[in-house]
């Protein structure tokens, strides 16, 4: 994203009086002992898609738009940088490099080779992009960093040591731990933080900080992230003025000054061309000393000076640049590419391990385009949702094509595994799985199919989580006399609900805009049934058309609440119930196994988005949240309530409004609450964007204080109109107070804990206390004026006919007796993450376990994960190694048991495999983990030392083969298996 980063300095021209003949400039400076050293660090910051498309920023086309050509600054570059030894040049985006390099000739190979191995090409960072640190997952920021560094290894044989998130619009606690100690990073660069934070710093020297992310590993976690601002008498003069001012601001005698922007270097001869001679002048003046350096360069530098440093804990979020400009729109900002991005990251994890069974085809599908598609999408005009309309379109597209790989390449892995003796014969299985994307919208051809002639829906159910999982499956049918069985014949207790007519119109009209085909004849009812699935594995269970008896599914019974003259109604079969009073709200929440009793309400209000036109012309838009007035959501008294009762799950129906309907669901034996919403199209029509957002409104005494995860991992405390290190004045006290929730957040009062789970990125806060509120839409009229130039009003058209977008999804809800929250946000959260990957076949007659295994699991039978352990990769490599990582789940102090040591033992994991070698490495897999320890910088703090002992994981005996987790640890592996003839992994 760019304009706003002018604050970067940008090279300025030099003219020499008189100056006619050829002057060779002496660059040749070093670091200089004794005087203030200025490390001049030229780069560029290439957007993987802003406003362009990734494609048209690489070849240069769209310029109407910006005139931006990736290959123009490469191309060069290297020549402009052949000129002299001691020009330098860093470059991050992986995603354009990498295509960059395929293009080249062995003889430009080889010259770039030994720019990279001298160290006057530097690729830092080394992610295949710049990611976003508030709308991202934390598995997405570690796939996508593993994938450039991969590169980057493998070619030149160069391991990044600088972290560079120049742009990103705020900065995450777990980009610092993470993202920095974890793959071996000395230093962590970055710009944007609150403008009040900033000027607290500058008076104090505290914008070089060193940063500690992560609470559970203490000291261990520490990463240095370093901030920065910005004829030839004249010149030189404000050079010196400017380093003199930045050297006051600042720690030891070094400083940085970055040249750079946006896409520049396209002409690269003419900017080092200007700063060959400011360096020679500047030298050649005498008072400062001015260098052709790198951030690794600086890193070093200021090391050596062997400062103490100021600490920082938590995150930098949310970011303001002005009183009227928080950037907490964009925490929400398109939340359909939100959810698809989270669907997709979900489904490739799932996908590799199905491949690492199967076996990695060297031709056929792969889940590689998915994976780079993902990568992609992480970078911070992508998930943020902060690009144009048509940069979107192309991620969601790039999306959309990896998917339909990574489907093919599932469902073959699944029938090989499936298919009885298909050892031999693994790359052509003849069982047939489709899947079901669009199951959420109540689109799902296999399952609509006519039972009524004797076929068989067959339901493969896969499990990519280490623990055995139990759930309730909602698939669309048409027919009311259904049976379900399981994989060993037995009947399965289902039921039948009706499919509400706002989810069917949301089926016609999304199916035709994502299909081009209209979806044809619409399904009666969603059939629930609960399944069981062992870990690692899958179930499979039956679903067949029977004459009406007492085995067919339970059709639900169907209850219309009046309005005020009815009394209050419950709902709920197990432990947990929910009361609704006679006007239809929902009001108590009560839990027979916790005792928990608690009366709160569900509601949506919007806040109108500010146009602009005011004493400030700052409007609210894609990346800036700025209200002009809250508007509460009054449920439309005349439609009554609509009550679904049966054996699985009990719902409650409520249309809101004329653009907002509501489901919440109680499924038997579960004891959270789930609420399904269809939200849009948003009417404008007034004039006015609105911003819309969900309540949970308690009694709950909280203090100002709630807690949001940062990117899926910590949960860090929050305090209204409060920040921790610098004293905040509040110009906007709803923006000014939301943060990214991508897991949950939650609210306690020293008795009880209301936890909230969701779907997606969004934003989150507690305005009052006691009260949970979370953004489901933005549908705005106006720029922001932060560079997009686009109103964020999305739209589906059909039929030249066009309307706002309609947002379905969900979020979940438990209150749990103080301090035991964390179990359910910890496991049920890998849940949301995870979902069960479903696969439909067809049977027609005959019985599948005769031909096919209907249930398997890769682990030993008896075996599943510790509750506190996440399997987060089992890839395998184009060398036929496997990637392996394991992610303890519990900060330290967050539950009295859960929060201990965790062990796993891989004998039992790879019950069939032998493990030949395996290495344990940096969180990117790029060098083995004890090189990285050794090597990596540590930085001295300021005050004592921290407090309480960091629990990690002992090394592994390679002949024990058990990995040890400490507390919110993540520790990966490359290993080895010893093949079997046949050559595959699993079969």
């Amino acid at each position: 994203m760019g304009p706003v980063r002018l604050a970067l300095l940008a090279v300025v021209a030099l003219a020499a009086a008189g100056e006619a003949v050829y002057i060779p400039y002496n660059t040749s400076a070093g670091v200089v002992a004794g005087k203030l050293n200025v490390h001049v660090v030229p780069h560029t910051h290439d957007d993987v898609g802003w406003l362009k498309t990734v494609d048209q920023y690489y070849v240069g086309s769209n310029n109407s738009i910006q005139g931006a050509c990736v290959q123009n600054v490469l191309d060069s570059l290297i020549p402009a940088l052949l000129k002299d030894e001691n020009r330098k040049f860093i470059y991050v985006e992986q995603a354009f490099f990498q295509r960059w390099w395929r293009n080249q000739n062995d003889m430009i190979k080889d010259t770039v080779k030994g720019l990279i191995s001298s160290g006057r090409l530097e690729l830092i960072n080394g992610g295949m992009c710049m990611h976003d640190e508030a709308t991202v997952h934390y598995i997405d920021m570690i796939d996508q960093t593993t994938l450039g560094h991969k590169f980057i290894k493998e070619e030149f044989g160069q391991i990044p040591r600088i972290g560079w998130q120049i742009d990103p619009f705020g900065h995450s606690a777990v980009q610092a731990y993470l993202l920095g100690a974890e793959v071996g990073f000395d230093a962590f660069y970055f710009f944007r933080i609150d403008y009040q934070d900033r000027d607290t710093r500058k008076e104090t020297k505290e914008l070089e900080v060193v940063w500690r992310g992560s609470k559970s590993f203490g000291s261990s976690a520490d990463d240095d992230p370093l901030l920065f601002d910005y004829n030839v008498e004249e010149r030189v003069n404000d050079f010196v003025a400017a380093a003199l001012a930045q050297a006051n601001i600042t720690r030891t005698n070094h400083i940085m000054f970055t040249m750079g922007t946006d896409f520049k270097y396209q002409y690269a001869e003419s900017w080092f061309r200007n700063m060959d001679k400011l360096i020679h002048y500047v030298n050649k003046d005498g008072r400062i000393n001015a260098l052709y350096s790198t951030p690794s360069i600086y890193t070093d530098a200021k090391y050596a000076a062997n400062e103490q440093w100021p600490l920082k804990t938590n995150d930098f979020f949310p970011y303001a640049d002005n009183p009227n400009a928080y950037w907490t729109g964009y925490f929400t900002s398109r939340p359909a590419l939100k959810r698809y991005v989270r669907m997709m990251s979900g489904y490739y994890l799932a996908a590799r391990q199905l491949e690492f069974f199967k076996g990695k085809s060297k031709s056929g599908p792969t889940t590689d385009y998915l994976g780079d598609a993902l990568a992609l999408a992480q970078h911070h005009d992508a998930v943020t949702g902060t690009e144009k309309q048509h940069v979107a379109n192309d991620y969601a597209k790039r999306l959309s094509i990896g998917y339909t790989r990574a489907q093919e390449l599932v469902s073959t892995s699944l029938a090989c595994l499936t298919e009885l003796g298909s050892k031999s014969h693994c790359s052509s299985p003849t069982t047939k799985f489709s899947q079901c994307l669009l199951l959420n919208i109540t689109y799902c051809p296999p399952s609509q199919t006519d039972f009524s002639k004797g076929k068989s829906l067959v339901v493969l159910v896969y499990n990519s989580l280490g623990w055995k999982r139990e759930d309730v499956l909602r698939v669309p049918v048409f027919s009311d006399s259904i049976v379900v069985h399981d994989s060993e014949g037995r009947e399965v207790e289902s039921q039948l609900l009706p499919i509400a007519s706002a989810s069917l119109n949301i089926r016609d009209k999304h199916v035709k805009a994502y299909l081009g085909t209209s979806p044809g004849a619409k399904p009666k009812f969603w059939l629930a049934f609960p399944v069981s699935v062992p870990p690692l594995g899958f179930n499979t269970y039956f679903v067949s058309s029977m004459k009406k008896s007492a085995s067919v599914s339970s059709k639900s019974t169907i209850y219309s609440s009046q309005g005020s003259e009815n009394s209050n109604l419950q709902v709920g079969q197990g432990n947990l119930k929910l009361q609704y009073n006679a006007a239809g709200a929902f009001s108590l929440y009560s839990d027979s196994r916790t005792l928990i009793e608690a009366n709160f309400e569900q509601k949506y209000k919007y806040y109108i988005g500010q146009d602009g036109n005011g004493s400030d012309p700052q409007a609210s838009g894609a990346y800036i949240f700025r209200p002009n007035g809250t508007v509460p959501i009054k449920t439309d008294s005349q439609v009554p309530l609509t009550v679904l009762r049966g054996p699985i799950v009990d719902e409650v129906h409520q249309q809101i409004n004329s653009w907002i309907y509501q489901i919440t669901r109680v499924y038997k034996g579960k004891d959270y609450v789930e609420t399904e919403f269809i939200v849009g199209p948003v009417p404008t029509d007034d004039g006015n964007g609105k911003e819309v957002a969900a309540e949970i409104v308690s009694n709950m005494a909280t203090n100002k204080t709630f807690y949001t995860d940062s990117s899926g991992r910590d949960f860090i405390k929050r305090i209204r109109d409060y920040r921790s290190e610098w004293k905040i004045e509040v110009h906007q006290p709803i923006a000014g107070n939301y943060y990214p929730v991508n897991l949950g957040i939650y609210v306690e009062d020293g008795n009880k804990e209301l936890s909230v789970l969701v779907d997606r990125s969004i934003g989150g806060s507690s305005i009052k206390d006691g009260q949970i509120e979370l953004m489901l839409h933005r549908r705005l009229l106006h720029d922001d004026g932060r560079g997009v130039a686009e109103a964020l009003n999305e739209t589906v058209c059909l039929d030249n006919q066009c309307e706002g977008l309609i947002i379905e999804g969900k979020y979940y809800l438990k209150i749990d007796p103080q301090g035991e929250g964390s179990r359910w946000r910890r496991t049920f959260g890998q849940e949301i993450y995870s979902p069960l990957l479903l696969a439909f076949s067809e049977q027609d007659g005959g019985n599948w376990a005769n031909s096919h295994i209907p249930k398997f699991s890769a682990m030993d039978p008896t075996y599943s994960l510790p509750d506190s352990v996440a399997l987060l990769t089992l890839q395998e490599l184009e060398d036929g190694s496997v990637l392996l990582r394991f992610a303890h789940l519990y900060e330290a102090g967050e539950h009295k048991d859960l929060s201990a040591l965790a062990s796993v033992d891989l004998k039992r994991v790879f019950p069939n495999k032998k493990i030949g070698k395996i290495i344990e490495t940096s969180l990117s897999a790029n060098q083995e983990r004890a090189a990285m320890e050794k090597k990596r910088l540590k930085w001295k703090v300021q005050g004592p030392p921290a407090d309480g002992k960091v629990v990690r994981g002992g090394p592994m005996d390679p002949s024990k083969l058990v990995i040890e987790l400490g507390p919110m640890e993540i520790r990966t592996f490359i290993v080895n298996f010893e093949r079997s003839i046949s050559g595959k992994q699993l079969l």
